[in-house]
């Protein structure tokens, strides 16, 4: 069920394959889902800024999306854990930031599309 959506500058160099490998198995650790339920998006942005815009510094922002019911310290450990692979996957200076945000349940649907 996770829906990990990260946005970054597009020029931002790192190993996207290595990072969701690590940021599916953490989720999975940390809540109860599995690593095939994961899903990620990457959104490389053109246009970005950090400050006045003026440094150059590259930016990753990361929402974890998550069925609502999990615990304050789960969340906590989940935002500190994808953090850390971040900061280990990134070799440029970058601003970036983690939020694990809920879905709710009642309202939340997901399916696998078989196409047409």
């Amino acid at each position: 069920m996770p829906q990990i959506l990260v946005d970054h500058s597009a020029d931002l160099d790192f190993d996207r394959a290595g990072f969701v490998k690590e940021v599916h198995r953490a989720i999975a650790e940390v809540i109860d889902t599995t690593v095939a339920d994961c899903k990620t998006v990457f959104r490389p942005a053109v246009q970005y800024a950090v400050g006045d815009g003026t440094t150059g510094q590259a930016v990753v922002l990361v929402e974890i999306k998550i069925l609502a019911g999990r615990s304050p310290e789960q969340r906590a450990e989940l935002t500190a854990r994808v953090l850390a692979l971040l900061e280990s996957h990134l070799a440029v200076p970058a601003a970036i930031g983690v939020e694990v945000t809920e879905l709710e349940r009642a309202t939340y649907r997901f399916v696998h599309h078989p196409g047409r």
